[in-house]
């Protein structure tokens, strides 16, 4: 079955997971235990499931490189990890996935909010978005957006497990049509 046939079918089903719970679920199938971000209003749901679960390792530096450095030590400890983090901060990183994760073949999995779109008010975070895959490209990230919650599942599994298989940096995109919070 091709991935678009399989879209098209799970676009049917109606979930009665919220797409934070089914982010945690498919966390922990991958092993995945600990959790590095810094705050964000439209993650808020999944980093409230995040703390309140004991599986979970969960670290709140000050900024997103540190996120990608805890990560990256993280996996050279033996213990796989996750990045969260939105648009904004994203734009801070390219550096330490330049200098880190893309050339030492670590695979920071990251998990980025968008904002800048549908509706956005402020300026910067338009500006931003517009930077956001461009960079991955640049860098040879995979990246890819969900938009539906019938996908979050299938596509998180999957770029965790690319990531891991590749040993290669992965961005999973979440964006407003799913989260549907407010900027």
């Amino acid at each position: 079955m091709k991935f678009g046939d399989w879209i098209e079918i799970m676009s049917n089903v109606e979930y009665k997971e919220a797409w934070s719970e089914i982010v945690v679920r498919v966390l922990k199938a991958n092993d995945v235990s600990l959790v590095a971000y810094v705050p964000d209003n439209v993650l808020s749901p999944l980093i409230r499931l995040l703390h309140a679960d004991p599986y979970f390792t969960i670290v709140v530096p000050s900024r997103e490189e540190e996120v990608i450095g805890i990560i990256a030590g993280a996996y050279m400890g033996g213990q796989r990890g996750i990045a969260l983090m939105q648009t904004s901060g994203f734009a801070t990183i390219a550096n330490a996935l330049a200098s880190l994760a893309c050339p030492f073949q670590i695979p920071v999995v990251m998990m980025i909010s968008e904002r800048g779109t549908l509706g956005e008010f402020q300026q910067g975070q338009a500006m931003v978005c517009r930077t956001m895959r461009p960079v991955l490209q640049s860098l040879g990230i995979e990246h890819f957006a969900i938009q539906e919650t019938a996908h979050v599942e299938f596509v998180i599994d999957k770029m965790i497990k690319q990531a891991f298989s590749t040993q290669a940096p992965a961005a999973v995109i979440l964006s407003p049509l799913l989260t549907k919070r407010p900027h």
